[in-house]
């Protein structure tokens, strides 16, 4: 049951990271490899599926965001949607391969949805940086290179 609690926590940090909402799925990632209990590529599979789907929930917020947008409980603030929204016009698509990027990924991963991003792409390239960015950080952490 241990085991489970561990995975089922970090499958909730790293989906709610992957949110508006303030938190560092990375520590949680690092504090559990530093332990050495569990398998570390079932670890990074959770967390990677976790921030993933997340982020997927960013894209539906945006798809459905211009109803929300003006109550004064939405959580994004307008002027940093219209920053990411900007981006995201300028840099297209390929800005989705920041989505791991603190303050600013979170963001882009709403205005891919706003500005209709297709589920099946955006899914690929965000899967491919939030994936690479765990893969990245395991290395660094256990000096597996």
């Amino acid at each position: 049951m241990g085991d489970l609690a561990v995975y089922a926590g970090l499958f909730l940090t790293a989906f709610a990271a992957a949110t508006i909402l303030p938190m560092q799925s990375e520590a949680a990632l690092v504090g559990l490899l530093l332990l050495d209990a569990q398998p570390v590529w079932l670890l990074v599979t959770v967390a990677s599926v976790g921030n993933v789907l997340g982020s997927a929930c960013n894209w539906l917020l945006g798809r459905g965001i211009e109803r929300y947008r003006n109550r004064r409980w939405f959580p994004v603030k307008e002027a940093a949607l219209d920053r990411a929204s900007a981006w995201y016009r300028s840099y297209g698509k390929w800005s989705l391969l920041l989505s791991w990027v603190p303050i600013i990924g979170d963001p882009l991963t709403v205005a891919a949805g706003v500005l209709r991003e297709p589920f099946p792409i955006f899914l690929l390239l965000v899967a491919l940086a939030k994936i690479g960015r765990y893969l990245v950080l395991t290395v660094a952490t256990l000096g597996l290179a």
